[in-house]
């Protein structure tokens, strides 16, 4: 057996480390973030971790992009919205989550961009197809909204939800979550 050499085990041991490294998840600075700092700069810290911490997920990208853009930071929460959105693996709840928003700051339009994409990607999905429904009720197209929950409902006539959603949105109130 020939002995190996200080070089082969110094670089062994680099290419041990390296890949210990970039297996370990970021965990995240803890409550330092924004310990000592005014609401605004301590806000702006747990945003920032917020966003590191995502490590790319969708949800969290939107959950981020969602306090941004609703405190008056609207280009910042687009543009993680859109990057949560844009890598193609976006699914059906990412584009509700994104509607959502856009419905409680009273954009009526772009909501319903974003729930029509929630119902393309899966049309025949039924809890979509009340979510949408109940949607079109909300701004007054009730046709189209009794069109869907009626598909919703022959599916799942036992479901509450989809009644819930129903009379929230003929009565005004907030969307439940």
């Amino acid at each position: 057996m020939k002995p190996i050499s200080v070089a082969a085990v110094a670089a062994l041991t680099l290419l041990f480390g390296v890949g210990i490294g970039l297996g370990a998840k970021y965990k995240g600075a803890g409550i330092d973030v924004i310990r000592n700092k005014s609401d605004k700069d301590a806000a702006a810290a747990a945003l920032s971790e917020a966003e590191h911490v995502a490590n790319g997920g969708s949800w969290e990208l939107i959950a981020v992009g969602r306090v941004y853009y609703l405190s008056g930071e609207k280009d910042r929460g687009q543009a993680l919205f859109d990057f949560a959105t844009g890598s193609g693996r976006a699914d059906a709840a990412d584009y509700e989550r994104i509607a959502e928003v856009y419905a409680e700051t009273g954009e009526n339009d772009r909501a319903t961009a974003s729930y029509e994409k929630m119902l393309a990607i899966d049309p025949k999905d039924d809890s979509n197809q009340a979510v949408m429904g109940a949607w079109y009720l909300r701004v007054g197209q009730r046709e189209k909204g009794e069109a869907l929950l009626d598909r919703a409902l022959k599916r799942r006539p036992d479901s509450p939800w989809y009644y819930v959603r129903a009379a929230e949105s003929l009565l005004g109130v907030p969307a439940g979550r």
